[in-house]
């Protein structure tokens, strides 16, 4: 193994989902392994599921604890095998309590490799929220689940990329009706920052920002609203004193168009869906989250859990290896820094 590679962790997802099926359609692909030191972790019954119903066979090297995947290439991804669920405990294409509890069990335990330096990145397959909230988790996402456990005290936000664009959110998994409680100078800031250094650690050597407007057409110059005038062109502005390369505010339903025809290779939304309905309707198949302000890199792909599709072979695996590459790059960056 080269390296510059990173040692990649790999997650089966939640057990009653698509997870298994997609990771087993992305290590059945040969170009796979090339791209980072593999280290795949969860309950063997589940892995054997994930393999049958994507109609694959992939082989395997077992280890016995995650110290044993630091420099351990040998050609194939390697193994941890857990138990954190029974079969038994399973319905493919529900939600329940015994599901999150073994996500949050394999996804701790990731983290503590990244924190113990036996891996350098998390890829997770999807997950489902409202299992993990049956299962005891007690945040409102899994992003504020790693910052907590990883004791985050800084800013952190969700970013969803596609095809080179990528989002974040000045706010995120909160009601509507919130939205504008929630913006303040200071978060757009925090929020702008944190995009363009991510970028540059995922390989973008200039990255352009654009901030997107929390009004309809911007505010039209307060009569539609202050927030632009009041709130986000000041951070707008600070941000360029500081020499970010930050442009706006750019009313929320004109701005996509500009990234989309390559003008931007970010944008930051004052809001969940000001963003991610444009993203989805970009390229739903292909999105990746990737979760912003965390000492380590933790990808995912943007899609759930698909349970309507569960265990039929129809899930598609492109965000998934999207997600797995963003992983890659963004590892071997932290291994770097943290060398």
């Amino acid at each position: 193994m080269p390296k510059s590679q990173a040692t990649v962790a790999l997650t089966l997802g939640d057990p009653a989902g698509i997870g298994p099926e997609l990771i087993a359609k992305l290590l059945h692909d040969p170009d796979t392994i090339r791209h980072a030191n593999i280290v795949l972790i969860g309950d063997p019954w589940l892995w054997q599921a994930g393999q049958r119903v994507a109609g694959v066979q992939v082989a395997t090297r077992p280890i016995a604890t995650l110290a044993e995947a630091r420099g351990a290439a040998c050609g194939m991804p390697l193994f941890l095998a857990v138990d954190s669920v029974r079969a038994d405990q399973v319905e493919t294409g529900k939600a329940d309590a015994a599901g999150g509890a073994s996500v949050l069990k394999i996804l701790n335990l990731c983290m503590d490799g990244v924190m113990a330096r036996q891996i350098d990145a998390i890829c997770f397959a999807p997950l489902n929220k409202h299992a993990m909230k049956q299962s005891g988790m007690k945040f409102e996402d899994e992003l504020h689940h790693f910052a907590d456990y990883l004791k985050v005290d800084g800013y952190f936000c969700e970013f969803n990329t596609l095809d080179g664009l990528w989002t974040s959110r000045v706010s995120s998994h909160i009601p509507l009706k919130d939205a504008a409680s929630y913006l303040s100078k200071e978060r757009i800031e925090d929020a702008s920052r944190l995009i363009y250094d991510s970028l540059k650690a995922a390989g973008v050597h200039e990255p352009r920002v654009a901030v997107a407007a929390f009004n309809p057409h911007g505010g039209d110059g307060g009569s539609c609203g202050r927030e632009e005038i009041d709130v986000i062109g000041p951070a707008v502005s600070a941000l360029r004193e500081q020499g970010y390369p930050v442009d706006g505010p750019f009313p929320a339903d004109t701005i996509f168009i500009k990234a989309r025809d390559g003008k931007y290779d970010a944008i930051v939304t004052m809001y969940h869906d000001q963003g991610q309905i444009a993203i989805k309707l970009l390229g739903f198949e292909k999105g990746v989250t990737v979760q912003g302000g965390l000492p380590i890199p933790i990808t995912t792909p943007a899609h759930g859990t698909a349970y309507d599709i569960a265990g039929r072979n129809l899930a598609n695996v492109n965000a998934t290896r999207n997600a797995f590459l963003i992983a890659c790059r963004m590892g071997a960056s932290y291994m770097k820094q943290s060398a």
